[in-house]
């Protein structure tokens, strides 16, 4: 969609240029997907530069700019799977960027799901300096994030320790080439303690931690008792009632799955 407001693109940009009616530009398969009459300006950062990928002992760096078929290139199998929930075609991998996805907010974006479920953080600069924030944080709702006006995503840390963990992938969809409606990943400890993370059914990421494995019943009610029924989304992708069904059938599936 053209954004006919718009009077300037700045590229490269950096932090500090940042004013009223500007956006930043990653790949803008989101940002060029509606309207929007109040932006004025676009500050590039695909000229940034940022190396896509780095991978060292401590985890992986994922650039905000690294596109997604960069990422499913990068031989992880869990990353991989989580790309393919796109269902989308190359045209859209190899433009469509990591952190867009993050800061576009969408229920169902599984760069959401991915960073939550590894213990991904999120290094945001700004106006004030940099800080960061858990992956499961950022997302604040559907549509918003923790940012503040002028700040951007640089990007995604994956810790070694969760990125090389066991891991199970659950995702459901209305129908076959359907945008994800639940989108489950479970991970399990050195010591068999299991991390659940829902996303796509709820509005926002929700990360169960179990120390030890738990039980089907243990882990229906922490389900019950830490995602409100009102989480769960009501849109032409699923009713709440299918989300919370799918969510406990994925949730057991998962845990069986990593039993130790």
């Amino acid at each position: 969609m053209d954004l006919n407001t718009v009077a300037e693109v700045i590229s490269p940009a950096e932090v500090g240029q940042w004013r009223p009616g500007d956006a930043w530009l990653g790949g803008g398969t989101a940002l060029f997907a509606e309207p929007r009459p109040h932006l004025t300006r676009l500050l590039d950062l695909t000229a940034a530069g940022w190396p896509a990928l780095t991978e060292t002992p401590y985890g992986l760096e994922i650039a905000a700019t690294c596109t997604i078929a960069e990422l499913a290139a990068s031989g992880h199998d869990i990353v991989e799977k989580c790309c393919h929930a796109f269902l989308a075609s190359f045209k859209i991998w190899n433009v469509a960027t990591v952190g867009g996805n993050l800061c576009a907010a969408l229920p169902a974006g599984p760069m959401i799901a991915m960073g939550a479920a590894l213990d991904g953080t999120c290094l945001i600069q700004g106006p004030d300096g940099e800080r960061t924030v858990a992956v499961k944080d950022f997302v604040t709702g559907e549509g918003t994030t923790v940012l503040r006006d002028g700040e951007l995503l640089r990007s995604v840390h994956l810790p070694a320790e969760a990125f090389t963990a066991v891991t199970a992938y659950r995702q459901g969809s209305l129908h076959a080439h359907g945008r994800s409606g639940v989108l489950l990943i479970g991970r399990r400890d050195a010591e068999g303690g299991l991390t659940l993370t829902v996303t796509a059914a709820t509005e926002r990421p929700f990360v169960l931690v179990f120390p030890a494995a738990p039980s089907e019943e243990q882990l229906q009610v922490a389900l019950a008792e830490r995602i409100p029924d009102g989480a769960y989304l009501d849109d032409v992708h699923g009713l709440p009632s299918w989300r919370r069904h799918m969510t406990r059938l994925y949730a057991e599936q998962i845990r069986r799955e990593l039993r130790p």
